[in-house]
């Protein structure tokens, strides 16, 4: 199968809970965080005009800037996408996030935000574990998050 793995369809890849480790590293200054936690992806029941359609992806833990422990989370929503198997990414109030179709393995998205530059690249290991490492450039930004994903039993 080579270096990735293949998802048919992403959605119903992604369904269910992983554990969470996420690196946060500012190539500016050095400085590094960690986020520790987990990503529920359910159905998108009581969401809104789309239920039923997609998952809800919410994400919550423990973020180390610094030294200091804050809690941390975020909810995106997964939308079936164009193309079979594939899946739109939104943010919370519905705002396009970036496509993602693993059916290859590996997935490359881009995401400008106002003056800065989200580049993602998505990566499947295998049936348990996928990747993301997100590279933001910008004015004041030079980030590298880099997410390791487990499925949780």
């Amino acid at each position: 199968m080579g270096e990735f793995w293949p998802v048919e369809d992403v959605l119903a890849y992604l369904g269910g809970s992983w554990r969470v480790e996420r690196t946060v590293r500012d190539l500016a200054s050095g400085a590094e965080g960690r986020f520790t936690g987990t990503t529920a992806f359910g159905p998108l029941d009581g969401a809104g005009p789309l239920d039923g359609a997609g998952l809800l992806h919410r994400e919550s833990g423990t973020f180390v800037w610094q030294g200091v422990a804050r809690p941390a989370e975020r909810t995106l929503r997964f939308l079936p996408g164009d193309a079979p198997g594939t899946a739109l990414v939104r943010f919370s109030d519905g705002r396009p996030f970036h496509g993602l179709d693993l059916t290859s393995g590996r997935w490359v998205a881009d995401h400008p935000c106002a003056a800065d530059l989200y580049r993602g690249e998505f990566t499947v290991r295998d049936e348990d574990h996928w990747r993301s490492v997100w590279r933001v450039r910008g004015p004041a930004k030079d980030l590298v998050l880099t997410t390791g994903y487990t499925r949780l039993a």
